[in-house]
């Protein structure tokens, strides 16, 4: 009878609400000048969900515990969680696709280079990698039947390596107005690793405003492998790496934009037969970056490119051709 009364009461006891969370500020210890810090450093209440409370902790100053408590209010706010297959295969349907310049390189990734993925290409000096970014630059302006997506670029460029002749050549040999396509690619020359992760994370803004649907990172690890020496400062080196691809590849997926980013290689010793070749980056870069492509130089204007890693596309071989006009079959 007792514990019939204590279910009756259980059952009459009112359910409490979910706080709904539209502000930043309505977030637990975030106040205005958090805020507006928060803000500044580009963060969102999704953003705020998939941080790390020591990441959220450095840029905000509110103490591990705190940001805990605030990370934990903004993915309940968002209900985070599981959702069936058919509607991720709804959301890919929105995936666009640049064209290269070449059809065999088009085919080989899969139709071009693809929306909400990294596509990264490898490669000794004069492989082609930057080329096949400058071509991209110009082909992403297109309209959708042209192989484009009528979008803009964000290029940063590490090594300084960024030549707007050479983007106004390509415009000019796909028949397009060369100051309008100049026009719409944003250069940013980052100086250290820490500057070009900032770069990436203050992007947000700029997509919005430009409707940028290609981000370029020419080199990727330039930086990173000069700031960070010796196997002491490996493991540093990986983690920020780490953290600096996946904010790119959550770009990708929030924006639906294209990702491409060019690597730098060594010479492995350990391997006696065969080509030594080796991307900067280890397993974290391997992991990240959804097609890899490995190109090098073959007779004349040929370029050999090969698909290392895809989830959807068998490995392969292609060859085109780095021309004056850009990139050809």
């Amino acid at each position: 009878m007792g514990r019939k009364k204590e279910e009756e009461k259980m059952d009459d006891a009112p359910v409490e609400k979910k706080k709904i969370i539209k502000d930043l500020e309505d977030l637990p210890g975030v106040g205005e000048v958090t805020a507006e810090k928060l803000k500044k450093a580009g963060y969102d209440i999704e953003k705020i969900a998939a941080s790390s409370p020591y990441e959220l902790d450095e840029i905000a100053e509110i103490g591990v515990e705190t940001a805990k408590k605030t990370i934990a209010a903004a993915r309940d706010s968002l209900e985070m969680g599981y959702e069936t297959a058919d509607k991720i295969l709804e959301r890919r349907k929105d995936i666009g696709r640049i064209d290269t310049g070449s059809k065999e390189l088009n085919a080989l990734i899969g139709g071009g280079v693809e929306t909400q993925s990294i596509t990264e290409c490898y490669g000794k000096f004069s492989s082609g990698k930057t080329q096949v970014g400058f071509q991209i630059c110009v082909n992403v302006q297109k309209p959708r039947e042209q192989g484009g997506l009528d979008g803009s670029v964000l290029f940063v460029d590490t090594e300084s390596t960024f030549r707007p002749e050479r983007v106004k050549q390509i415009a000019e040999a796909s028949s397009m107005d060369p100051d309008a396509v100049l026009k719409r690619i944003h250069v940013a020359a980052a100086i250290n690793s820490d500057h070009q992760i900032i770069l990436v994370d203050k992007a947000e803004e700029m997509i919005r405003a430009h409707g940028i649907r290609l981000i370029i990172i020419d080199s990727l690890t330039a930086h990173f492998r000069a700031d960070y020496v010796g196997r002491g400062a490996l493991s540093d080196r990986q983690q920020k790496l780490n953290k600096h691809i996946h904010a790119l590849q959550k770009l990708a997926d929030k924006h639906n934009l294209a990702v491409y980013v060019t690597n730098q290689v060594m010479d492995n010793p350990g391997i006696m037969f065969g080509d030594p070749t080796t991307p900067i980056g280890g397993h974290v870069l391997a992991h990240a970056a959804t097609y890899r492509l490995y190109l090098r130089k073959g007779k004349e204007e040929k370029r050999i490119a090969r698909l290392v890693d895809s989830p959807s596309m068998p490995e392969g071989e292609c060859v085109f051709k780095v021309t004056p006009k850009g990139v050809t079959d």
